[in-house]
C-alpha cells in the first residue's frame, strides 16, 4: 500500500509580508516538494493572537482543498510547547502547527482529530542556528515531506489527539431579554462580525437595538435593521448576515468599526428595540469604498 501524497498546502500565519518569513517558508517547501502548490490563506493575523488565528482558520477550513494546512501563530516558539501534525478526514487532510489552541476549531470543523504526532524527528527537520523560526525549520519541512508521501507516523511520536490544547471559543449568552455578544473579527472594511447568527436573535424582530461601550467609556445604543446585504441597510447601522452566516455590525460603504469606535473583543448587547431604555445617539457615518463580504 502506498503512502498518502498531497499536492496542496494552505498556509496561514501572523508573519505579515514586510519581512522575509513567508517567502522563506515557501522556499523550503519548494525545495523539498517542488510539485506542491502553496495557497496563502492570510498572513495578517495580529502578531501573537492565537485566538484570531484560530477563528480565521475556522472560517477557512470548509473551503481549503484536500491536503495540508500549515498554520503558524506561535508566541511560544522555542519553548516546551509542542509542534504537532493532526490527521483529519480519513487522512484527506493534515493540520500542522503549534499545540497552543490554534488548530483546535479548524480540526473540529474538519470532522475532528483522528491521529496526531509531535514533530520531534530531526530526520524531517532543518538544521537550525536558533529556535525561533519553527515555521522554517519544523513546520515547513513536515508539510513538504507529507506531500512527498512520508507517512505521518514517521514525523514523530504519536500522541492522543484528546490531549491537544483546546482553543478559546467566544460564546454569546442570553441574560433575560438580551443577548450578550462579542465582536470576534473586524475585516478590512470595518465590518464587525459577532458571535451570533440571525436565528439566535430572530425573536427580537427585524430591527434590533445594539448597545455597546464606546472608547471614551460612554454606553450608547443604536437601532439596527437585520439586512441581507450592505445596500439594504440604507442609512445608519445594520446587522448584515455576512458570508459566513453570522451577523456583522455594518454600514453601507463605510466602516462601522471607525464610526462606532468598535474593536475585536468588545461586548455588544442585542435586544428587541422596545426593550431598550435610555438615549439613542446619532452618529455621522464616513463613506469609503464598497464593502463586499
Amino acid at each position: 500500500m502506498t503512502n498518502q501524497r498531497y499536492d496542496t498546502i494552505s498556509f496561514l500565519s501572523d508573519y505579515g509580508v514586510r519581512d522575509e518569513f513567508v517567502g522563506i517558508v515557501k522556499c523550503v517547501i519548494a525545495d523539498l516538494a517542488p510539485h506542491a502548490k502553496v495557497i496563502d490563506l492570510t498572513h495578517d493575523i495580529p502578531p501573537f493572537d492565537v485566538r484570531a488565528g484560530s477563528l480565521a482558520l475556522a472560517r477557512c477550513i470548509s473551503y481549503v482543498p484536500t491536503g495540508i494546512v500549515l498554520a503558524v501563530v506561535d508566541p511560544g516558539v522555542g519553548t516546551t510547547r509542542r509542534a504537532v501534525a493532526v490527521s483529519v478526514g480519513g487522512g484527506r487532510g493534515v493540520l500542522i502547527g503549534p499545540d497552543n489552541g490554534l488548530l483546535s476549531m479548524g480540526t473540529a470543523l474538519a470532522g475532528g482529530a483522528e491521529s496526531a504526532v509531535v514533530l520531534n524527528n530531526p530526520e524531517y527537520q532543518l538544521a537550525t542556528p536558533g529556535t525561533t523560526f519553527a515555521g522554517r525549520d519544523i513546520f515547513a519541512p513536515a508539510a513538504a515531506h507529507l506531500c512527498n508521501g512520508v507517512p505521518l507516523a514517521a514525523l514523530g511520536d504519536a500522541i492522543d489527539p484528546n490531549v491537544l490544547l483546546p482553543g478559546v471559543v467566544p460564546l454569546s449568552r442570553v441574560e433575560g431579554e438580551e443577548t450578550i455578544a462579542e465582536i470576534t473579527w473586524v475585516d478590512r472594511y470595518g465590518n464587525c462580525q459577532l458571535n451570533v447568527g440571525p436565528d439566535d436573535v430572530s425573536s427580537y424582530g427585524s430591527t434590533l437595538s445594539i448597545t455597546f461601550t464606546t472608547a471614551t467609556g460612554e454606553r450608547s445604543s443604536r437601532s439596527a435593521v437585520v439586512a441581507p446585504n450592505f445596500s439594504a441597510i440604507g442609512g445608519g447601522i445594520g446587522l448584515v448576515i455576512d458570508s459566513f452566516g453570522m451577523l456583522a455590525i455594518s454600514v453601507d460603504r463605510g466602516s462601522a468599526a471607525d464610526a462606532l469606535s468598535l474593536g475585536v473583543g468588545d461586548a455588544v448587547t442585542l435586544s428587541a428595540l422596545d426593550d431598550v431604555g435610555g438615549v439613542t445617539t446619532n452618529v455621522r457615518l464616513r463613506r469609503s469604498q464598497s464593502t463586499p463580504e
